[in-house]
């Protein structure tokens, strides 16, 4: 039975064009993804949303809150709290610009579409109910980009709480790709007095289900899901408590996923260098993916 990797049907069309010369790489846009956890009865539950089907990109897929950065997000300093810039900066690979626009995207993101806010009046203090209508204004004018990041911050007299957010993994977009994201994953305790919302615009669903639940779903072909989710859903069902898995984020490699695409007697071949369930092998140029991928199955 075929599993729920989402495949788009102009891959292929877009591989041979790269190979060909045709086109040229787009330079991926930094981004950022929280994978929101709580304990539940048998172990950690994970924030998911399913993406519309009307999405231009991944639609109907199961994702986590996150998106691109907002070139505001590092336009100035923010009140802060945790480890520093710099420590953020050597721990993702960038500059101390860099690291404070991809610490905010996710904190930011993670509050626009999930309505959970990692921050707090001071550094040992997290906020509590974000549900009012206060809130919800502020919240729809950053969607908006009405309202900076750091203004909303400002605003609110809030430290952004770095420390509640553990580096777990990075993927960028394949080459061939016409939106390509360069994304950070991250995962985050869910706070306490806090709860999750269906806020995001792109999403038609949100649940909280264990990773292991979520990767049988995938498995069966029943939940939809690119390969960053999947990966990093199976690599979460590995910890017992949200804390545990917190804590693991400190010992995590950071090195880019990045599919491989080629031409292989004509046939176009992707694989995925340390992750090679997700090697396809389409059975036609016209991006047929039932055929049996090198190194997994579809």
């Amino acid at each position: 039975m075929a599993n729920g990797q989402w495949y788009a049907t102009e891959w292929p069309e877009r591989v041979r064009a790269l190979a060909a010369g045709d086109i040229r790489p787009v330079e991926p846009r930094r981004a950022a993804t929280v994978m929101l956890l709580r304990d539940g009865a048998g172990g950690p539950l994970v924030h998911l949303l399913r993406r519309r089907a009307s999405m231009a990109f991944a639609g109907g897929a199961y994702a986590y809150p996150g998106g691109g950065v907002d070139p505001r997000d590092d336009d100035r300093a923010i009140g802060w709290a945790g480890p520093p810039r710099r420590w953020w900066a050597d721990r993702l690979g960038v500059d101390e610009a860099g690291a404070q626009a991809i610490v905010c995207a996710a904190v930011r993101e993670t509050y626009e579409e999930a309505g959970v806010l990692l921050a707090g009046p001071a550094p040992d203090a997290v906020v509590g109910d974000t549900t009012g209508d206060d809130w919800e204004a502020d919240r729809v004018a950053l969607v908006a980009r009405e309202l900076s990041f750091a203004e909303f911050l400002d605003r609110r007299g809030l430290l952004l709480r770095s420390d509640l957010l553990g580096p777990w993994a990075r993927w960028i977009t394949p080459e061939f790709e016409a939106r390509r994201y360069d994304t950070w994953f991250f995962v985050a305790v869910l706070p306490p007095g806090q709860r999750t919302r269906d806020t995001s615009s792109e999403a038609d669903r949100t649940v909280w289900t264990s990773p292991t639940e979520a990767a049988a779903g995938y498995d069966r072909g029943d939940l939809l899901m690119m390969p960053p989710t999947i990966a990093t859903l199976r690599s979460l069902a590995a910890h017992d408590t949200a804390a545990g898995a917190l804590s693991a984020a400190a010992g995590r490699d950071l090195a880019p996923v990045q599919a491989r695409a080629g031409l292989v007697a004509d046939e176009v071949v992707l694989t995925w260098p340390g992750h090679e369930e997700f090697d396809r092998r389409p059975a036609s140029p016209a991006g047929d993916p039932s055929g049996p991928g090198p190194g997994g199955t579809t």
